[in-house]
């Protein structure tokens, strides 16, 4: 009799990491893409996730468990008035960054999620109100307040939206970070009423 084995999908902190921070690239560029803060032309289709996606800091702060959350904030370029702010809320499972354990979940359970969410974010056009001006970016980072920070960066304010329509997205676990997601936007129609 043959004996089988099993192969187990082990999750270090330092994996773990490098799939939330590639999450983080393609969630942010997806969204610019899908939200048309660029043009089409601005990138390049490559596939991830089973899905095509459009692609055009730091893990070290993943790995130490001292980010608890990414925000990316799209603002009229005319005014710097928020429209929608992105909302991607980290935990991350401490006995693994404080005694180096691991932790085992399926690159295909993993992946599922991710496109669960990114494909969220592909549909989010049929519901947000159309960005019918030029816009901008920001990307807002959430650290613990010893966390050494690129000299080139400067403390924001959180960038709200007054009174904001909001939508919880999926999330995802790699059973060391887990990601939730929402995106909070501005409705002017919702305002007049």
């Amino acid at each position: 009799m043959a004996s089988r084995t099993v192969a187990k999908d082990i999750i270090t902190l330092r994996g773990s990491a490098a799939i939330v921070s590639e999450f983080f690239g393609y969630a942010a560029n997806s969204i610019l893409y899908n939200r048309g803060v660029y043009p089409e032309e601005s990138f390049a289709k490559v596939k991830k996730y089973g899905l095509p996606m459009l692609l055009t800091q730091d893990e070290e702060w993943l790995e130490a468990g001292k980010l608890q959350r990414v925000v990316m904030v799209i603002m009229s370029k005319a005014t710097k008035e928020v429209l929608e702010r992105w909302n991607f809320s980290i935990e991350t499972d401490s006995d693994v960054v404080e005694k180096g354990v691991s932790r085992e979940k399926s690159d295909r359970e993993i992946m599922r999620e991710i496109q669960a969410i990114m494909r969220q974010i592909a549909s989010s056009i049929t519901y947000l109100p159309c960005l019918d001006e030029p816009c901008v970016f920001d990307v807002l980072a959430y650290t613990d307040t010893d966390v050494p920070v690129p000299f080139t960066w400067i403390e924001s304010d959180p960038k709200l939206i007054a009174n904001p329509q909001m939508v919880k997205l999926h999330s995802f676990d790699t059973k060391i970070h887990k990601v939730d997601t929402l995106v909070s936007y501005k409705n002017d129609e919702w305002d007049e009423q």
